[in-house]
């Protein structure tokens, strides 16, 4: 380093860690919900059944990536066998615990362990089980291995910036907005501008005990939002 280089201003050190690596392909069980890798069998009608079949439903692929809805079964089978085989998203089936079915997927994508980041994202549920449990405990996993197993510094969540669902949900569950990508990726043939959120390793602990409170805790009335900072409850 010469002496000018010295007078630069540079980034706090990072400490290296050995050991790091990639999410696994491997079930993460939950009170209420359990992630697990697609089995394509037993999940491709089960999916498919719980996404389609009404207008209403099958909105939640408007602000999906380029693929959904799916026309049948084995056309959305065709797309899970992709999924089931990729590492990178590495996709998980969402089981509801109590009964036993599918009730949507999630991934882990953008996966970085040299730089310890990923994304969660690919994220969808049915209508049945939207603003229950099962969604904000699937992400409570998905967080906890990410900053407590793989030691992640940082873990993103991106949208479409218009999909106001999905920004809400990530302020509701502890991630910060960073700012919006303009004119970022053509989706569907639409323009899509995306949102920006991310969830660093020094805020997890206080964002984790409060996911813990509002899942496993008996108190009424109790707003994640709330607790984690958003000035208007969720």
């Amino acid at each position: 380093m010469t002496e000018r280089q010295k007078d630069l201003p540079v980034g706090d050190p990072v400490p290296p860690l050995d050991g790091l690596h990639a999410p696994e392909r491997k079930a993460l069980a939950g009170r209420f919900v359990t992630l697990r890798p697609i089995d394509l069998a037993a999940d491709a009608t089960a999916l498919h059944a719980c996404s389609h079949g009404d207008p209403q439903t099958e909105g939640l692929w408007t602000y999906m990536g380029n693929y959904g809805p799916f026309e049948s079964p084995a056309a959305m089978g065709a797309w899970l066998e992709r999924c089931a085989a990729s590492d990178d998203p590495l996709f998980l089936a969402v089981i509801e615990n109590e009964s036993g079915s599918p009730a949507g997927m999630v991934s882990f994508l953008n996966i970085m362990p040299e730089m310890r980041r990923l994304e969660l994202g690919h994220i969808w549920y049915a209508p049945k089980v939207q603003r229950s449990k099962v969604n904000t405990e699937s992400i409570y996993l998905m967080l906890r291995e990410s900053f407590d197993s793989l030691r992640c510094r940082r873990v993103e969540w991106k949208c479409n910036a218009l999909n106001a669902r999905s920004r809400k949900a990530a302020l509701r569950l502890g991630f910060s907005f960073e700012g919006i990508f303009r004119q970022h990726m053509i989706v569907k043939g639409h323009n899509r501008d995306t949102a920006w959120f991310a969830m660093l390793d020094g805020e997890w602990p206080a964002v984790k005990a409060n996911m813990e409170r509002w899942l496993y805790g008996d108190e009424e009335g109790l707003s994640l939002g709330a607790l984690n900072g958003v000035l208007e409850s969720i």
